[in-house]
This record gives structure tokens, sequence and C-alpha cells, in this order.
């Protein structure tokens, strides 16, 4: 919904695989876009801003000012500043949902999570290390092996009966175990759950460096992953909060940047 007697801002965030932007009004959301990042970071903001913009029936002149945040933030066209990626992703967190102190964002290079104080500044964090072991890139490892689709994941591995334990810290011998177990007649249903599983002891290890502190939040794409949402609550025993469109949060987190920066000039 547009709100006509305020300004809007936009906020875009480019991933190394997805490019993300919303529109905000006020206190509301008035459009938002993703789209894959694909071979080129310029050419995806463009594409997605232009998606937003559209989707909340706007032209480019009305935008007041743009925040940017990612790996490709330099590349989006127009932009008024650029923003890291913690700062507005803390900024979002504390806007979607006060009360939430601890925040994860499992991402398709590596996870993280962070400490958000009330006034949604971020305390502290700490970032998985540079393996897919860690990150949403096990996933894609694991899709492609069993020859699914990444989003089928997450309802395949709620279908699990006997989650296989898998031990290993590297995801290539991950990749190794995952052969392995197929050939010895494991389903995959269970296999993913197991996968998932170790993904989520991973984000624990994250989360007792942080503090584990409630409530939790999770954001980023892997949100949109029941099995490893519940994977990731079983884990840590306690309730978990996911946006309704958790991959734009980042996105949501520059725009309120944005439009609070517009705001102190």
């Amino acid at each position: 919904m547009k709100n006509n007697s305020d300004n809007y801002f936009a906020g875009v965030d480019i991933g190394s695989a997805y490019a993300k932007a919303v529109i905000i009004s006020g206190s509301e959301i008035a459009g938002w876009a993703v789209v894959p990042s694909g071979n080129s970071y310029r050419a995806a903001a463009g594409t997605v801003l232009e998606s937003a913009l559209k989707s909340a029936s706007l032209n480019p002149e009305q935008v007041s000012c743009t925040a940017a945040t990612g790996a490709g933030a330099a590349s989006v066209p127009g932009t008024d500043q650029i923003v890291n990626e913690i700062t507005v992703q803390g900024r979002a967190v504390n806007f979607l949902y006060p009360a939430v102190r601890t925040a994860i964002d499992i991402g398709a290079q590596f996870s993280r999570v962070f400490r958000v104080e009330a006034s949604g500044s971020v305390s502290n964090f700490v970032v998985s290390e540079k393996c897919a072991a860690g990150s949403g890139r096990l996933l894609q490892v694991l899709a492609r092996v069993l020859q699914v689709d990444i989003k089928d994941l997450g309802d395949l591995s709620l279908k699990s009966t006997k989650r296989i334990d898998f031990t290993t810290n590297c995801a290539v011998f991950i990749e190794s175990e995952v052969i392995s177990r197929i050939a010895e007649g494991n389903s995959r249903e269970d296999i993913i759950a197991g996968v998932q599983r170790s993904l989520a002891a991973k984000v624990r290890v994250l989360a007792e460096r942080v503090g584990l502190v409630p409530d939790f939040a999770f954001v980023g794409g892997g949100a949109n992953n029941r099995g490893l949402v519940m994977s990731i609550e079983e884990i840590l025993q306690a309730r978990v909060y996911i946006p309704p469109q958790p991959q734009i949060v980042a996105a949501l987190g520059a725009a309120l940047v944005a439009q609070s920066s517009k705001n102190k000039n």
C-alpha cells in the first residue's frame, strides 16, 4: 500500500546469487522484487530496482533517496549511499521484530549470526569460514547431487523418517558421503534432513560465540527452507521468527537507512 503523503525510499541488496530491492513509504513496504544476480551486478541492480518500482507503481523520480548494500552495492545506478550489510540487517530485524536480540543469516557464500540491540544497532557478529559446509552453498551442492530443485529441499526433508547424521566439517567430504549414502539405499529425504541438521549445528556454534540471547530471528534466503528452519529451532531449542519475505530483509534495512538519512537533512 502506498502513502502518497510520504516520500519514497529505496534499498537495494546485490548479493552473489540474488539481487533484492525494496521501496518503503513511511513504515510500509510499497513494493519489492528479487531477481538472480547473474553475471552482471550492474544489470541485476537495474532490473531489480525497475521491478520494485513497477510493483509500487512508481517512477524513479518519485524516490527521494536510495541506499545500497551487498557484494555488488557499488554497481547500483544512482545510489546515494552504500551501507554495510550487518548494519542494514540489524535495522531491518529491529524494525520487524523489536524484541529480537539474536539474528541468523544463511547466505549463498557464508553464514553469520549477529546481536541486535534495542536501538537496532548491531553490537556483535560472527561470520562463518569461507567453506561451503557453513553456508547456503552446501544446499546448492546437495541439490545438484540429488538432482532436485533447491527450492524443494525443505519440503522433502520434512518427509524424513530416519535422518542421516553427517559429522564431517568439509563440504567436499559431505558431497562424497552423500553419494555413498545414496549408494547404500538411503532415501533422499533422510539425507537432506541430515545435511540440513549439519548446517544448523554450524549455525549454533556461531550463535554460541555471539551469545544465545532470545528472541531469535532467521533472515535471508535460507529462511525460506522450512526444513532448515525446523532444524535450527530444534538445535537452539527455541522459536525462531521468520519474516514474511526473509530474502529482502537487507534491502529493507537499506531502505530504512535511506529514509532516516534523508530525514536528518
